[in-house]
């Protein structure tokens, strides 16, 4: 399937996968969550562009198959994109009925529309231009058919793209993942300052960093929390882990750092529970 190189319709959703669960990072940890996986990423975290391409034409990963990008194994990148089987290929655009039609038929309806249930719209990368014109036509679409909703929408951002006006209106919470240079991105590609500074005007953000050292840590207020003046409130930080294996001793890492750098310290719950396991 090559929807990798389609253009992406406005008028519908771009999914890769979505399902019911907990959110698993971040401030909202512990919430009730519908997550909305939609295709495509402008960053290829662990690998080059050229691999990807060579995995859309040859390869095919099973569904939530982890692999190790050629940037993590010629050692500059120290981890590999843990999403790329969902959001490089798998992707069908769907009609904006279908996620209610998904709602309804799982008896979460209304919990969504109340918001008990979070909308998480994730990727990939679902601020890229034509994702944002869909969710925002979606949202827009629903609310006219039911003026009761008082949905909350959270969106997870790599925080490379400018947020328009017409998306920015929907968004109760910004969760912002920047990539540091342990990702294998360059800094242009990973720093976009005025998207930074966009998520910085909304009430409600985080700027969530995966960090596996302590030079991790000073790279991040180096690069990000000084420059950027982001308040340590509004700073969390998780291990890089995606595997039981290690996860004690990879939270209790990042809690020592926390300790040590008052930002909020956090682990990935998901992980604790699932282990590698996708869509859970």
């Amino acid at each position: 399937m090559k929807i990798f190189m389609s253009k992406i319709d406005p008028n519908k959703l771009l999914i890769s996968s979505d399902f019911y669960s907990v959110q698993g990072e971040g401030i909202s940890t512990g919430i009730p969550s519908y997550f909305v996986r939609l295709g495509l990423c402008n960053l290829t975290c662990g690998m080059s562009r050229k691999f990807t391409n060579i995995l859309l034409k040859e390869t095919l990963l099973a569904d939530g198959e982890i692999l190790k990008g050629d940037l993590e194994l010629e050692g500059k990148a120290s981890w590999t994109c843990d999403s790329i089987s969902q959001w490089l290929w798998r992707g069908e655009n769907k009609e904006f009925q279908y996620l209610i039609d998904q709602w309804k038929e799982q008896g979460i309806y209304e919990d969504i529309k109340n918001g008990t249930i979070h909308i998480i719209w994730t990727g990939g990368e679902p601020t890229i231009k034509g994702h944002q014109e869909a969710i925002s036509n979606f949202l827009n679409t629903w609310t006219r058919s039911d003026i009761d909703i008082t949905e909350y929408n959270e969106i997870e951002t790599n925080g490379t793209v400018y947020i328009e006006d017409p998306l920015w209106k929907h968004l109760h919470q910004i969760n912002c993942s920047p990539k540091l240079s342990n990702s294998g991105m360059t800094e242009k590609q990973r720093i976009v300052p005025e998207a930074i500074e966009r998520i910085k005007q909304h009430s409600n953000y985080q700027f969530k960093f995966v960090i596996s050292t302590e030079d991790d840590v000073k790279e991040l207020f180096r690069d990000f929390v000084v420059p950027f003046n982001i308040p340590l409130k509004n700073v969390v930080c998780m291990p890089g882990l995606d595997s039981q294996t290690d996860f004690h001793e990879r939270t209790q890492f990042v809690l020592e750092m926390s300790k040590r750098y008052k930002f909020r310290g956090l682990t990935r719950l998901h992980i604790s529970a699932w282990d590698k396991t996708l869509n859970v």
